[in-house]
Parts: C-alpha cells; structure tokens; sequence
C-alpha cells in the first residue's frame, strides 16, 4: 500500500491583525502554524487537514470574537453553533471537506492592507515510486480569484505547444 503526501507551504507569513480570531484558530488546526513576528507562517509536510478538533473553550471564543466580520470560516463554522454550545466535551469535531483553505485566505487577502495576494505551493509525493504519485501545484489567491496550476496542466500545455509546433513545421514543409 502507498502512502500519499502533500507537503504545502504558504509562502507569505500572514499578519495576525489580518485574520480574525476564528480563522488563526481555524488555519492552525488545518496547518502548522509557526509566530514570525506579529505573523503566523502556515506550513504542513503531510497535508493540510480537512477534519480538525477545536478545543470547545477557544473555538467558542474564537467565533465570538470574530461574529460581526463576515467569512467563509464564519459561517462554515456557524453550521456547527448548536453542537458548539451545547457540547460538554473540551474537543469538537469541524469538517471542512467541501470548504476548502483557499477561500479563507482569500477572505484575509480582502481584508488585509498589507497582503495584496498569497501564493502557496504544494508537492504531491508517494512512499511508492508510482508514476502517478509525485506532481505540485501552485496557487494565486487575489481578492479577486483564487488560480492554481498542477504539474500535470503544465505539463499538458507544453505537450499542446508542442503538437501546435509540430504541425506548423509540417505545414511549412519542414517536417
């Protein structure tokens, strides 16, 4: 059996004064979260995680404190407020599958007079020498649009370039 990774950084260190209390939270359980400063760098060498256990005391405070800015970390966190407070256990359970990290730095980003974008960059690695198991991606998050490109859309544009210039050398007699 292979086990697959996805080493990602975020190579902006992010402001704490930019993200509210609900999204440091949020993003710490997601990734590594290193201080530089007055910054938080996000990092993991396995992946970021889409299932996180919040302790209950700071998450409740954490929402509390970031209730009147609107964001995706909010309101996908909202979805889970009754379970929030009515819960006696010290750790609860947040799903973010189907709401990805991507959205919450661009709320950052928009928010931010100091960011104007965030680039993160990802590898894919495999404990097998699979051919399908290695590649990255990078992403431009803007407070306009979230762009990313894997290896293989790379590689595929390169592949067509090259058709493209194949048939334009037959074309013109060269080939």
């Amino acid at each position: 059996m292979a086990d697959y990774f996805s080493p990602t950084v975020i190579q902006q260190s992010i402001p704490v004064a930019d993200m509210t209390p609900l999204e440091r939270l949020v993003l710490s359980h997601m990734f590594d979260a290193d201080p530089v400063g007055k910054a938080v760098y996000f990092h993991t060498n396995v992946g970021p995680n889409n299932d996180i256990w919040l302790p209950v005391g700071e998450l409740r405070a954490a929402l509390a404190a970031s209730a009147a800015i609107d964001s995706t970390a909010t309101t996908h966190v909202g979805y889970f407020a009754a379970d929030i407070a009515y819960t006696s256990e010290d750790l609860i359970e947040i799903d973010f599958f189907g709401v990805s990290w991507e959205p919450i730095l661009q709320d950052i980003v928009r928010r931010s007079a100091t960011l104007r974008y965030v680039t993160v960059v990802t590898s894919f690695i495999c404990s097998k020498m699979w051919s399908g198991g290695f590649g990255g991606r990078v992403v431009l998050i803007t407070a306009d649009a979230i762009k990313g490109k894997s290896t293989d859309d790379i590689l595929q544009k390169f592949l067509a370039e090259e058709e493209a210039g194949a048939g334009r050398k037959q074309a013109e007699g060269e080939g």
